[in-house]
């Protein structure tokens, strides 16, 4: 896989993963801005809206049928969250041009063109959005946040990740907040999204086998032409928790208990935090971790137990599914291992393990192409750029007492506890 990245306007980036391994393109449009509280459900809401029809294209039917003449291509979109920013991801896969039955079209400029069209060229009546589509798309949101619940291990994470950013960027909700549909209509989503489109950070991804007429396809759109420069408003620094918050206990409606642990790493550099990713992974990275084979196996204290490292927060998350009568017993063990990797009670074969897992799932990054997009996304947005052979070195040159150091600057920052109201 080849990669190159190339500023078409000011603030609008594009990259390529050049690659004679599928018989797919994949291209993707990004858009980062900043997640703040006001803005945070109309962006979630836009995302949806604009996958309902477009200025050629006013309906779903419309879409699908025009994605069924290009030899059965797909659209997808969605909401993410990356650092303090909120990232409406919209992608569109279609054959390779070197695989079509008849030669003489050129798939990857109208792929391009449809998602352009989708993403930058929407559906507008009466100076706003459609309003069927926006009453309907905020019916749907309104359920998808209500049952936000229904994930009992995903919504613990989530709890705990707002406790730890109460009123800070990083721990609103991706999705937003019910109470704020009812203030949105098809004119005032229109004029956010208008605000959004002039402003973001905008990046084109394009994976598969791309010849040299891609910058030609993009500076001859229309689309891309009515694009302007942008100083793009989204951020690049993180902001940290807030002050440690101890233990919270949130009792609902649940047969098990859930438990998060969110650990503060303190890493001083981007290079600490490849040590900090070999240390998750001795904790509680897999199946051959500590936490795993201790809480789990051993202790048989959990159904679920590992942990996750959020490398742009420098953060680590513990998660455990428990029986809610195990929770201290479940804390106290869990602290016991930490303490192991501070006294340095791990083993060689654990330590050399853990950067094998790591280097596995390194070399799956482009056997997929939204991985590789993803992986070069967040090059982008962690503005450290290194190449997956770099990123192999850089788990490579990981020593035990880089690990070491890393254990002993962890600290629990908050104890995130969903129980039930029996006990």
């Amino acid at each position: 896989m080849n990669y190159t990245e190339k500023q078409i306007k000011k603030g609008i980036k594009l990259h390529v993963l050049n690659t004679d391994k599928f018989k797919t393109n994949l291209v993707a449009v990004f858009l980062t801005t900043k997640l703040t509280r006001e803005t945070v459900t109309a962006n979630a809401l836009i995302s949806a809206v604009l996958r309902r029809g477009s200025k050629t294209m006013k309906t779903q039917e419309e879409i699908s049928k025009k994605l069924e003449e290009l030899y059965g291509a797909s659209f997808d979109c969605g909401i993410d969250k990356t650092g303090d920013n909120q990232v409406l991801k919209f992608y569109i896969e279609t054959i390779n041009d070197f695989f079509l039955p008849q030669p003489g079209e050129n798939m990857l400029k109208t792929a391009i063109e449809n998602i352009f069209e989708i993403v930058f060229n929407p559906l507008i009546e009466n100076n706003g959005f459609k309003k069927a589509y926006v009453e309907q798309e905020k019916k749907n949101m309104k359920q998808r946040i209500e049952a936000r619940t229904d994930n009992k291990a995903r919504y613990a994470l989530d709890r705990c990740i707002e406790e730890m950013y109460k009123g800070k960027a990083f721990g609103l909700y991706r999705f937003g907040y019910a109470e704020d549909l009812e203030k949105i209509d098809e004119i005032s989503l229109y004029k956010d999204y208008q605000t959004l489109i002039k402003q973001c950070k905008i990046d084109i991804f394009v994976s598969g086998n791309v010849d040299g007429t891609l910058e030609t396809i993009l500076q001859e759109n229309e689309c891309m032409k009515n694009l302007e420069d942008r100083e793009p408003q989204y951020n690049q620094e993180n902001e940290p928790p807030c002050e440690p918050q101890g233990e919270v206990i949130e009792k609902r409606n649940v047969t098990q208990g859930k438990l998060v642990m969110g650990l503060d790493v303190h890493s001083k550099n981007e290079d600490e935090k490849y040590c900090a990713l070999v240390y998750n992974t001795i904790l509680g990275g897999g199946a051959n971790s500590k936490i795993f084979q201790n809480v789990r196996e051993k202790a048989n204290l959990a159904y679920a137990a590992g942990s996750n490292y959020f490398r742009y927060k420098d953060k680590i998350f513990i998660n455990c599914g428990i029986e809610i009568s195990n929770y201290e017993k479940a804390v106290e063990l869990i602290n016991q291992q930490l303490e192991d990797m501070k006294n340095n009670n791990f083993t060689d074969e654990e330590f050399a393990n853990a950067k094998k897992s790591i280097m596995a799932i390194i070399d799956t990054i482009d056997d997929e192409q939204d991985t590789g997009i993803t992986y070069y996304f967040g090059q982008e947005m962690s503005n450290n750029k290194h190449t997956i052979e770099d990123y192999k070195q850089k788990i490579q040159d990981v020593t035990r007492e880089n690990v070491l150091q890393v254990a002993n600057r962890i600290e629990i920052h908050t104890t995130y506890f969903l129980r039930s109201w029996k006990y």
